[in-house]
């Protein structure tokens, strides 16, 4: 009893409880969030501190940058849903903190899109290589159970399209990337689809922030050409993975086009069959066929691996006897 009424201690005051129905908006700087209060940084951020406390709110670091967001979970998760709900629709307060939200969302929309014009020309180039997107992505689609993933993750997400793409069969799911460019896309592209459970982070492919365990399916599209070391990056995502859980790596079929390495910083042109199910196995994952979607001239691959569900010890019977005559 005494950490709820903590909890709700911590959110009993004007200012933490706008900052609660900020943040169920979406991810939020403390700089976003101070123009949108009209406070000083200093009171903000120790309001924000007295709410991630108490575990109402995340707090998640991308560079120089912290992100806050409304708690998913945690004791203290369901009742932050709560409180937020029960504020007023109409209350003019909030109201006016939405209209705010909205001018900061319709600037980062305007700074994601001049980035994405930059650069949609190199990803165009290389798409041009393969089979479409749509085919790859209808593949992976009939590689995921139809009655819904639980919680995905989703190395390298880029501009976020793997999350848009499975976010509606997904109960939680989160992208991450190295790239904040990259991650200001994804967000804007996750707001606009109204896919307000599934959410991005910047975090190191190779160390991911995530317990053992903590995923039912991980996705790596696209990703391993990039990688110095893309055996580790298999590695690190099977630890993720719950039992029973599956992962889909995507990637291209050996090619000879040195153009991606000296153009496009590709580290490896393509990758076999035996070489990407030997790093699963060795990261105790079981293979499943391989699909090959040939292109011209490249071949996109899905390698489909899974955790082995944990067995069951079966419990000893007792040993009866029958009746004696």
């Amino acid at each position: 009893m005494d950490d709820l009424l903590g909890t709700l201690k911590a959110a009993a005051e004007t200012t933490r409880l706008r900052l609660l129905a900020l943040c169920a908006h979406g991810e939020l700087t403390v700089t976003e969030l101070t123009q949108i209060l009209g406070q000083s940084q200093p009171r903000v951020s120790r309001h924000l501190k007295l709410l991630c406390d108490a575990g109402l709110l995340d707090r998640f670091r991308e560079g120089t940058f912290a992100f806050f967001r409304l708690a998913e979970s945690g004791a203290s998760a369901a009742l932050a849903r709560v409180l937020v709900d029960a504020i007023p629709a109409d209350d003019p307060v909030l109201a006016l903190d939405l209209e705010r939200l909205e001018a900061i969302k319709r600037g980062r929309a305007e700074s994601a899109a001049a980035y994405f014009r930059e650069n949609a020309s190199r990803w165009h180039e290389i798409r041009a290589l393969h089979v479409p997107e749509r085919e790859v992505e209808e593949a992976l689609l009939r590689l995921l159970p139809l009655d819904g993933i639980g919680s995905l993750l989703d190395i390298g997400t880029g501009t976020g399209r793997v999350l848009e793409l499975l976010g509606p069969r997904a109960e939680r799911a989160v992208g991450v990337d190295q790239s904040r460019e990259m991650l200001a896309v994804a967000r804007l592209k996750l707001e606009e689809a109204g896919l307000r459970h599934c959410h991005v982070r910047q975090a190191d492919m190779y160390q991911l922030p995530f317990s053992t365990g903590s995923f039912d399916a991980v996705t790596v599209h696209q990703v391993l050409h990039f990688a110095e070391s893309p055996a580790e990056v298999l590695a690190e995502s099977a630890r993720v993975l719950r039992p029973g859980g599956r992962l889909l790596v995507v990637d291209f079929a050996p090619h000879g086009l040195e153009s991606l390495r000296a153009e496009h910083a590709h580290r490896r042109l393509g990758f076999a069959d035996e070489e990407v199910v030997h790093w699963c196995r060795q990261s105790g994952l079981d293979c499943g066929p391989v699909v090959h979607l040939p292109g011209d001239p490249l071949t996109v691959s899905i390698w489909p691996a899974f955790r082995p569900p944990r067995r069951s010890v079966a419990t000893p019977q007792p040993i009866t006897t029958g009746a004696l005559s």
